[in-house]
């Protein structure tokens, strides 16, 4: 939520800067209102069906949560806040959307960006060589290459790591009777060790004819793709729009790296793909049903 209203701030600041000359009364008022109706519409519901228990026992918050849709419907406008708006809290919701579903989800995604960003400046320094594109001159074929490989390497050795314990693969839920978050469950087939058989051709060089693998590796491998190829242009979109307004950053809040929403621009675009990803091919806690016995990697 810290880095959100950050995020916001940032972004609405550059609007700020650029319509000061025209003396818009009420312009940040109303931007951070705006803010506040549109958490209060995402979270509205999430913490009603989250923190049921804790909602019934105060008569305002009941109100609230009751008549949710017609408050939020209210108070509700749209203006160059609410582009913001659906940037930063939209996504925002999806990041939290995705915790709940388990830490597993929140976890490798963001890992992933970060390490493609390591992987992509690490053979780009070593080995670029060729331009990728105008609206990022340090960026490189060859940097962006490399730092897909490595991507998919690292997405799928953490993949490994995370899958084995419950703590990280079971959904978050709120304990009533403790008060506590928990995350106990029978894991899914998801992340249960399955045997797969490998193509004839790839037996044919390893001699291997099948392997054990969690099947959210193979999930991982496509989250890793998205974020290497996919992901990027995130930072490209948000280099575009930086451009258009002739600064070079969003804010100056960490020394050197520019504002919060500079370091979080991809790792957005990377929570929108995976809550759509759960969604269409893991049907949030309803996972994946697996067969053993017919699995196959191709």
């Amino acid at each position: 939520m810290t880095i959100q209203i950050k995020c916001f701030q940032e972004i609405i600041d550059i609007g700020y800067r650029v319509y000061h000359s025209y003396e818009l009364p009420w312009f940040r008022t109303l931007s951070w209102y705006f803010l506040i109706c549109v958490n209060y519409f995402f979270y509205g519901e999430t913490l009603a069906e989250y923190f049921g228990a804790l909602v019934q026992r105060e008569d305002s918050l009941q109100f609230l949560v009751r008549y949710h849709r017609f408050i939020s419907f209210i108070v509700y406008l749209f203006a160059w806040t609410h582009v913001t708006l659906l940037i930063v809290v939209t996504q925002s919701h999806l990041v939290i959307q995705n915790l709940f579903e388990g830490m597993i989800w929140f976890i490798v995604p963001i890992s992933i960006v970060i390490c493609n960003d390591i992987m992509a400046y690490l053979f780009g320094f070593f080995f670029g060589r060729t331009p990728l594109i105008k609206l990022s001159p340090k960026k490189t074929w060859e940097g962006f290459i490399g730092g897909f490989f490595g991507t998919l390497v690292c997405g799928f050795i953490l993949a490994y790591l995370l899958a084995q314990f419950q703590y990280f693969v079971c959904p978050v839920e709120y304990n009533s009777e403790t008060n506590h978050f928990t995350a106990e469950c029978e894991p899914s087939d998801v992340f249960v060790m399955h045997q797969y058989t490998l193509p004839f051709t790839v037996q044919n060089i390893l001699t291997w004819k099948t392997v054990n693998l969690y099947p959210y590796q193979i999930h991982s491998v496509l989250l890793s793709t998205f974020a290497s190829l996919i992901g990027p242009f995130g930072g490209f979109f948000a280099s575009g729009f930086k451009r258009a307004f002739k600064i070079k950053d969003f804010a100056d809040t960490i020394p050197g790296h520019g504002g919060i929403m500079d370091r979080f621009d991809c790792q957005y675009l990377m929570a929108t793909f995976t809550h759509v990803y759960i969604a269409s091919f893991i049907s949030f806690s309803q996972f994946l049903k697996c067969n053993p016995s017919k699995n196959s990697l191709f």
